[in-house]
């Protein structure tokens, strides 16, 4: 099991990095993930530098989040 993500912050061009509840920090390219539907509104970057935590997910509003195992399993160690 992943643990939650405690702390985001967006990073230029379309990165975030993400502190975990085990203390580990992970950086997460979005890019690949603005071409599904779900997730294309976060190209604006007014949006995009909404990222806050919400129940230890990634969020931006009520529609748009992102699963903690998503950022923890494939982003890079920081």
């Amino acid at each position: 099991m992943t643990p939650d993500v405690v702390h985001v912050k967006t990073l230029p061009d379309f990165w975030l990095q993400a502190e975990f509840q085990n203390g580990e920090l992970r950086r997460f390219d979005m890019k690949p993930y603005l071409a599904y539907p779900a997730l294309s509104r976060l190209k604006e970057d007014a949006l995009f530098e909404k990222a806050h935590v919400l129940h230890g997910t990634v969020a931006w509003n009520d529609e748009i989040d992102l699963s903690p195992d998503t950022v923890y399993l494939t982003g890079q160690a920081c």
